[in-house]
C-alpha cells in the first residue's frame, strides 16, 4: 500500500488533531459515558446482539468509547486505529474505567500483521471505510481475523450521502469509487469552528463494491439494511425529526443515510 502512504499519513495527522477536539466535545459526551451512559446506537445494539463472552475486534475505533461500551457489555475487546493520539486516549480511558480492552495503533489494512488471534465478531461503524482506497485488502483482512462461524458487522453512512457537497445543495461527487477525493479540512463535525487544518484524502464506495469485496473474501452476506436517518447530527443542514433520528433538511425521509451489513465466515 506504499502508493497511498502520503494519504494515510496526512489523514493520521488530521485525526490526531481531531481526537483532542472530539474528546472534549459535547458531541461525544465523554463525561456521560464515564458515568455509565451508552454511546452505541439502537441500530448496532439491535443487530449485533449479545456480545457477552465474545471476542470482538473493533476496526477504526477512534479513541475507544464504542469499544469500551462493548467491553462493558461483556465482550473481550481489541480496538485498532491509525491515530496514535486516539489510541493513547483509548488506553487511558480503559484504565480509568477499570476495563480490560486492548488497543493497537496501526493502519487498519495492516491489522493482521499486528494481531494474531481470531475473533467471534469484527465490528466497524460510521465514517470508516471512506478513508480506504481499496476494499479488497480490507475485506480479506476481516476474513482472516474471523473465526469460522464468526461474523463481521458494519454500520456505515450511506454512499448516497457522500455524493453531496457539504451543505447538501447539489451532487458533487460520483457514487462509485472513481478517484481520490481531496479536500481542505478547516473544521470537524463536533466543532465547526475548531482550529484544524490540513488536506484529507478519502474515497467513495458504492454498496455493490462493499458487498462484492466481502463476498470475494469468502464471507456470506447474512443481512443488509438501509436506514432513512442518521443516529448522529454529524452533517450540516440536519434536523431531528424523531429523538435520535437526524435527516437532511428539506430531504426528510427521502435519502438513505445509513446502511448495515452482517457477513458470516463459514
Amino acid at each position: 500500500m506504499s502508493n497511498f502512504d502520503q494519504y494515510f499519513n496526512a489523514n493520521k495527522e488530521l485525526w490526531n488533531q481531531r481526537t483532542i477536539v472530539h474528546r472534549d466535545s459535547e458531541f461525544y459526551n465523554l463525561a456521560g459515558f464515564k458515568k455509565g451512559e451508552t454511546v452505541l446506537t439502537p441500530i448496532e445494539l439491535a443487530e449485533v446482539g449479545d456480545v457477552n463472552g465474545k471476542k470482538l475486534l473493533h476496526l477504526q475505533c477512534h479513541f475507544g468509547m464504542d469499544s469500551l461500551d462493548w467491553a462493558r457489555r461483556g465482550a473481550h475487546v481489541t480496538g485498532v486505529d491509525l491515530s496514535d493520539i486516539a489510541i493513547k486516549e483509548a488506553r487511558s480511558l480503559n484504565m480509568e474505567l477499570g476495563l480490560s480492552a486492548e488497543f493497537v495503533c496501526c493502519n487498519v489494512l495492516d491489522t493482521a500483521d499486528y494481531i494474531k488471534q481470531e475473533f467471534d465478531i469484527v465490528f466497524t461503524s460510521y465514517g470508516t471505510i471512506g478513508w480506504l482506497p481499496d476494499l479488497k485488502p480490507w475485506a480479506n483482512m476481516i476474513s482472516r481475523m474471523l473465526k469460522p462461524g464468526g461474523f463481521f458487522y458494519i454500520a456505515e453512512f450511506h454512499p448516497v450521502i457522500w455524493m453531496f457537497d457539504d451543505d447538501f445543495t447539489h451532487i458533487q461527487y460520483a457514487y462509485e469509487n472513481r478517484e481520490v477525493i481531496v479536500t481542505e479540512s478547516k473544521e470537524t463535525y463536533t466543532d465547526r469552528n475548531a482550529d484544524i487544518r490540513g488536506k484529507e484524502y478519502s474515497w467513495n464506495h458504492s454498496i455493490s463494491e462493499v458487498l462484492n469485496a466481502l463476498i470475494g473474501a469468502g464471507l456470506t452476506i447474512a443481512s443488509f439494511n438501509e436506514f432513512m436517518y442518521s443516529p448522529y447530527p454529524c452533517f450540516q443542514q440536519v434536523v431531528e425529526i424523531e429523538m435520535g433520528k437526524w435527516h437532511i433538511k428539506g430531504m426528510e425521509g427521502k435519502l438513505p443515510m445509513v446502511y448495515t451489513i452482517r457477513a458470516v465466515k463459514q
